[in-house]
């Protein structure tokens, strides 16, 4: 295991670098000027040329992505072009809201898209199957920003239930739910038709099988057949597609913070981009890669767990 996990961290490394060097060189051949955004477009030639020589922004490109690299192995993030605040500041400050967005969006996905991808597995070519399916396909094919607007019309504007925008206050539980509720199941319904359609695929393979039919020739409940042996050894296929969605959901948090006005980091991202701020969307968009490649190490450790027979780091 311990082999696994470092051999596993030491590739991660080339794609971390890989990310931190297009994201570099993407953010200098698209036009803007970070000092431009800074002073706007009536500052003199002069003040752009002393602020990007502050800056270190007319610096050769090479030693430019240098510094960057330099700072980005010790850990530091550099500071903010736009109020010169530490990147990492940012970062921390915006964090807790993203990964509470992330997560609850997983728990939404998981709590619909099992549930119901096993019911339409038992309930095979029925009318039941038939409106699963369905469900799934549009939750495949809605994107996360309009599921949140008409979720935002319906039960914020016009029902009243849930806050129109805002993020809440961690102090403050309950209210800070409610903040998060439609965010998370309007990030969530991006992947939760993907986990339906898996599920289904998975639990139809698995009812197949001879122990199956032995579990309930035990007269063991259908209940206790599905949830206990059925779905316990459907997991793999499944986890694989939370984990493979990982991108996909961080692009829907992204859209979301902004549709519900949200702190966070995909509203520092969009924040970042509009004021040119090199360091901050840099720093952001590894923070994104360092994520998915940690859920995707995460989800490789959970297959040991769900299937003993899986071991890492040996010879067979």
């Amino acid at each position: 295991m311990f082999q696994f996990v470092t051999r596993r961290l030491i590739f991660s490394l080339p794609i971390l670098w890989g990310v931190a060097t297009i994201v570099f060189v993407a953010l200098r051949m698209l036009p803007g000027d970070p000092a431009v955004a800074i002073l706007g477009d009536q500052a003199s030639a002069e003040s752009l040329r002393v602020l990007r020589h502050r800056l270190g922004l007319d610096a050769p490109l090479i030693h430019q992505y240098f510094d960057y690299m330099s700072l980005l192995l010790r850990g530091d993030l550099g500071r903010s072009l736009l109020n010169e605040e530490a990147v990492t500041r940012l970062i921390w400050r915006n964090l807790p809201y993203t990964a509470e967005l992330t997560v609850g969006a997983i728990l939404v996905a998981c709590l619909f898209g099992i549930p119901i991808g096993m019911l339409s597995a038992v309930k095979r070519n029925t009318v039941v199957d038939r409106l699963a399916r369905i469900v799934a396909l549009m939750g495949v094919a809605t994107p996360a920003f309009y599921a949140g607007v008409v979720l935002l019309i319906v039960f914020s504007l016009q029902l009243g239930w849930f806050p129109v925008m805002g993020g809440g206050e961690f102090s403050r539980p309950l209210d800070h739910i409610r903040y998060s509720a439609l965010p998370s199941v309007s990030v969530g319904a991006v992947i939760a038709g993907s986990i339906m359609r898996v599920t289904r695929s998975a639990i139809l393979e698995v009812l197949s099988e001879e122990y199956i039919r032995t579990a309930r020739s035990k007269g063991l409940k259908e209940f206790a057949v599905l949830y206990k042996h059925a779905l316990k050894n459907a997991m793999i296929p499944i986890i694989t597609v939370i984990g493979l969605n990982m991108g996909i959901l961080l692009g829907g948090v992204v859209a979301i913070e902004r549709v519900f006005n949200r702190p966070g980091l995909g509203s520092l991202l969009v924040t970042s981009i509009y004021g040119r701020d090199y360091p901050a969307i840099q720093s952001t968009l590894v923070i994104f890669a360092v994520v998915v490649v940690s859920v995707n190490l995460i989800t490789d450790l959970t297959y040991g767990l769900l299937d003993p027979r899986i071991r890492y780091g040996r010879k067979r």
